[in-house]
């Protein structure tokens, strides 16, 4: 079952992954208020699960608070010289990377759908 337990962790992993892209890319057009902190992007960091088979999330990094300054004077949240924080996020490279996490996901699911199958043939071969 070891095959199982280490494709599911990291499916686990992935769906982590894929939400916290999700989660730039929705918000990759929030402005904030120039007097605060801008949206963070969130990048996780992965690691093995030490002695067990498999991996797990280890930690949530964050991105620049910072962000960058935007002249959109009609936004409500603009100062008084027309500037709002927008995150410091590259929707490309969002884009990339959810394409790297789908497949990643993907070929994880297909080692469980195929570590099943494999399974079910040898109980078919002991009930013989």
């Amino acid at each position: 079952m070891d095959a199982i337990n280490i494709a599911a962790s990291a499916l686990n992993t992935h769906q982590a992954w894929l939400n916290a892209i999700s989660n730039n890319i929705a918000n990759v057009n929030t402005a904030k208020a120039t007097s605060g902190a801008a949206f963070q992007a969130e990048y996780l960091e992965v690691q093995d699960q030490g002695g067990e088979n498999g991996v797990a999330v280890a930690a949530v990094a964050h991105g620049d608070a910072q962000g960058r300054l935007v002249y959109d004077p009609t936004n409500a949240v603009a100062d008084k010289s027309g500037y709002v924080r927008m995150p410091d996020i590259d929707l490309g490279e969002q884009m990339s990377t959810l394409i790297m996490a789908q497949r990643g996901y993907q070929a994880n699911a297909a080692v469980v759908d195929r570590a099943k199958t494999t399974y079910e043939a040898a109980l078919q071969i002991g009930r013989s």
